[in-house]
């Protein structure tokens, strides 16, 4: 089945009349004209991104098209280099999983796992957490390698959740991109690579790959709706509108801001619809009412827990009214509003605390491929371009601001930085100046990702390691234990006297008499007592025997007061 794509090196226009009718090569009148030909090459050349791809006609066929199945060898040859790239991505985002500190966030989500996994049951929250796809996820994974409670519950199970969801992003952008067909004239498809390949490397794709929060898993929710729309605009097969309408509910299920990426999708296929023809289907309001259904199908499933706890489903519409009452003109500061421009600087270059964190290159290729999407005549460039613009310029203007929404600028920037190298490509030495350009990026982005992920991920220097956990929480569990074990404390409580004490519940999780109070209570003592350190005087006026002190950090601008206790307990009176 005929189809646009990126042309095959030797492809320079012209080519057979069916092919020529359909992918609009360059006119034999405008080869003489270098700027026509320039636009012309762009125009023609680059029918890349979201919604590429489709063929213009439901009975378009090329003549020349060798429809004998290829063999299991060359199938495997043909998908070896994105198995490569997401090999790559996963090893990127599963090694050293439960290395890094949990973050508040994602100790009170891991909670909430546990209790899920105990329990059997789970009611969504619309005014505290996101939807319930993380939670059902992780407790299948848990239960998969063995863990049953809160108690045996670890950090690489709950992040591994993420890490797949995060290399599943990689692959569905490959396959959003890649040519429909294989020729010939045998299309490009390393440019989508080169996607995929940024995105498998880019730092904050791969920093929150490894957060056991939503975000991740909301990406690839909308990149599986979307691979499945191409398909069935591509085969009107109304199987692919059901599973389109089926992610999208996984990725309402999910966060509630899922619709607005689809209003860009939509906004992107707009401006890329009149380069194709009709769908291939006689039927396609019967099609898009079946993936409505679908969706409000998969989301009801998830917010009703399965259809246990049917007031998830009003909550899930409730969610939408909190938000404006959190969030809209009126309310008060979260103390996560952020310059519109906050987003723009972590995709440039800065400093801060004498490190250098930038993703220039990179960055510099994304604009490049706007520029190109602007000048040329691609409608289907434009379209991406369209999308990542409104989605960069939404968040921008959101005055609440938090770096892992930074995801979602990123298969946009991916594809838009691949559209930029293919037309450098096209130049007179070109390939070698798109080469150039491709490793200047990688080599720039992988010791930042390195270094992101790995060589301080906690660290407050860090611009994606948004008010994390300080190192030192690792330490408390340790310290308690050892509190615990002494001769006489083992029926002793273990008081945390603070407003502020996530993640802590994560780390005390399964240890006895582990008790949380927002002020001192009159009887202070313990095996073990932390306190913030507005309450440390009052908690050190009320103890009554002779303790050890010592601070530790919470999280940065966040101290704790920790007193251990340095003698036996006095033998129970009763």
């Amino acid at each position: 089945m005929a189809s646009c794509f990126f042309p095959g090196p030797d492809d320079r226009g012209g080519g057979p009349p069916g092919k020529a009718a359909q992918c609009a090569p360059v006119p034999p009148a405008a080869r003489h004209d270098s700027f026509s030909a320039a636009a012309r090459i762009i125009d023609a050349d680059f029918r890349l991104p979201i919604f590429a791809q489709f063929p213009l006609h439901p009975r378009a066929r090329s003549p020349i098209v060798d429809r004998s199945p290829p063999t299991v060898l060359t199938l495997l040859l043909r998908q070896l280099p994105l198995l490569i790239v997401a090999v790559a991505a996963f090893w990127l985002r599963t090694r050293d999983l439960g290395a890094r500190p949990m973050h508040a966030d994602e100790a009170n989500q891991a909670v909430k796992t546990g209790e899920l996994l105990e329990s059997g049951r789970y009611a969504f929250d619309p005014r505290d957490h996101h939807g319930p796809t993380l939670y059902y996820a992780a407790a299948l994974v848990a239960r998969l390698r063995g863990e049953t409670s809160l108690a045996t519950l670890r950090e690489s199970t709950l992040r591994l959740v993420p890490a797949l969801a995060g290399t599943a992003a990689v692959v569905l952008l490959a396959l959003l991109v890649l040519p429909a067909t294989a020729g010939p004239p045998a299309p490009a498809r390393w440019p989508a690579l080169a996607a995929a390949t940024f995105l498998a490397i880019s730092p904050p794709s791969v920093y929150y790959s490894r957060y056991f929060i939503q975000e991740t898993l909301l990406l690839a929710g909308v990149l599986a709706a979307l691979v499945c729309a191409r398909r069935w605009w591509h085969t009107g097969r109304t199987r692919w509108a059901l599973a389109a309408g089926v992610c999208a509910g996984f990725a309402q299920a999910t966060k509630a801001t899922a619709p607005l990426f689809f209003a860009f999708a939509a906004l992107a296929w707009w401006a890329a619809a009149p380069r194709f023809g009709p769908a291939p289907n006689r039927r396609p309001y019967r099609d898009l009412a079946a993936a409505l259904l679908a969706a409000a199908g998969a989301a009801a499933l998830l917010y009703s827990s399965f259809f246990t706890h049917l007031p998830g489903l009003r909550d899930a519409v409730a969610a939408y009214g909190h938000a404006f009452v959190r969030f809209g003109a009126d309310a008060a500061p979260t103390g996560h509003e952020k310059p519109w421009w906050y987003f723009l600087r972590l995709f440039g270059w800065f400093r801060t605390g004498g490190l250098v964190w930038h993703q220039a290159a990179f960055t510099a290729l994304a604009l490049a491929g706007i520029g190109i999407a602007a000048l040329g005549r691609d409608r289907v460039l434009r379209g991406v371009a369209c999308y990542t613009v409104a989605v960069v310029t939404a968040y921008s203007l959101f005055a609440y601001k938090t770096p892992w929404h930074a995801i979602h600028f990123v298969p946009g920037l991916a594809v838009l930085a691949a559209a930029a190298l293919h037309r450098l490509s096209r130049l007179p030495a070109g390939r070698v100046l798109a080469a150039t350009g491709a490793l200047v990026a990688i080599l720039t982005l992988v010791p930042q990702l390195w270094r992101v992920a790995y060589l301080r991920p906690a660290d407050q220097r860090n611009p994606w390691a948004y008010v994390h956990s300080a190192p030192d929480v690792l330490k408390i569990r340790p310290l308690v234990e050892a509190a615990l074990a002494a001769p006489g404390s083992a029926a002793l409580p273990v008081r945390i006297v603070s407003d502020e004490y996530w993640p802590l519940p994560w780390y005390l999780r399964g240890l006895p008499s582990v008790g949380y109070w927002s002020e001192p209570p009159a009887d202070c003592d313990g095996a073990v007592v932390i306190a913030s350190q507005s309450r440390t005087d009052a908690v050190r006026a009320r103890l009554q025997g002779r303790y050890r002190e010592t601070v530790l950090g919470l999280r940065p601008g966040v101290l704790l007061g920790v007193f251990i206790r340095d003698e036996p307990a006095a033998p129970n009176r009763n």
